[in-house]
């Protein structure tokens, strides 16, 4: 699995599909034969494999220990998924916080495991489903 690196990789998959979505997060995808040119007439994907990204803004995660362990709930069940998803772009991008009061501490193991059971969540409905469109 690839890990999308630039500006432009993250744009182009934010402008693809949507896969799936839960309450929290949201997973778009690019097929790789449909990757616009990059700026030097070289493809953003060079590599035909599953690429992933994570964007967990500051808006609804305020703590970067927060933002973080997201991402690497992120990235470890997209490992587990691999085989599943399709040799394409994707970004699981948090679109909404978590509730403050529920959650208090940062890093909480209440915290983590309903972001796993979401993501898991996620991560089905995407390699089950097919996708809901272009918003």
């Amino acid at each position: 699995m690839q890990r999308l690196q630039s500006r432009s990789q993250f744009q182009a998959v934010l402008a693809g599909l949507t896969l799936s979505r839960t309450p929290h997060f949201a997973l778009h995808s690019l097929a790789l034969d449909e990757q616009p040119e990059g700026g030097a007439r070289q493809p953003l994907f060079a590599v035909q494999d599953v690429w992933m990204g994570a964007m967990v803004p500051k808006r609804w995660a305020k703590r970067a220990v927060t933002r973080n362990a997201i991402k690497r709930q992120i990235y470890a069940l997209s490992q587990d998924f691999e085989h599943e998803l399709k040799s394409a772009a994707h970004v699981v991008r948090l679109r909404a916080g978590f509730d403050k009061t529920r959650f208090v501490s940062a890093t909480s193991c209440a915290l983590k495991a309903a972001v796993r059971a979401e993501l898991q969540q996620l991560f089905t409905r995407a390699t089950t489903n097919p996708p809901q469109g272009t918003t």
